[in-house]
């Protein structure tokens, strides 16, 4: 697998959701951070590889990142929260006057390892700060994929529309040629 191509069928979300987008399903379920090959492509595409190796310690806590925001989004946030602690209990942000005048904040990380992993699970609590209802599904009978819904009504249903959205719409389409 290329470090320069990532092969997933949906990228530029929001990082916690890019992360739970590294599993998609084309038939057969793909996992792009099933080795260090593809830890490397998603690394390359959040910006995040010249801070961060792509190394065998980095993907493992990177996957625990991904079973707790999973588990967050689509289960309870009681039996969620825990997980997603455990994540973030391995940096936290410092607060800080750059030499500007102007204030900063910088992740910090007991052990840089747990970076990509901490910064996608700190995304996570921002996204539900800006919308939780917006963190969504697709709908696609056999999309595995998630979004952040910007869409002005907040009603997007599809990870793509040219790709979920047009073949539900063909098979509404197909189904009701059938009826007649």
């Amino acid at each position: 697998m290329s470090a320069t191509r990532d092969p997933r069928p949906l990228t530029g979300e929001p990082l916690a959701l890019d992360l739970l987008n590294t599993r998609w399903n084309t038939g057969v379920v793909q996992d792009l951070l099933a080795d260090t090959d593809g830890l490397a492509v998603w690394l390359a595409s959040n910006g995040l590889a010249g801070a961060h190796p792509a190394d065998a310690e980095v993907l493992r806590r990177l996957r625990t990142a991904r079973d707790a925001v999973k588990a967050a989004v689509d289960g309870s946030p009681a039996q969620a929260a825990p997980l997603v602690d455990a994540v973030l209990a391995h940096g936290r942000i410092r607060a800080r006057l750059t030499a500007g005048g102007h204030p900063a904040e910088e992740p910090e990380f007991a052990d840089p390892a747990w970076g990509p992993a901490w910064l996608a699970a700190r995304n996570y609590l921002e996204l539900l700060t800006r919308g939780p209802d917006r963190i969504r599904a697709c709908s696609g009978a056999h999309c595995i994929l998630y979004f952040f819904d910007t869409s002005r009504n907040g009603t997007r249903r599809w990870c793509s529309m040219a790709a979920c959205g047009n073949r539900a719409k063909a098979s509404r389409h197909y189904a009701r040629a059938k009826e007649n």
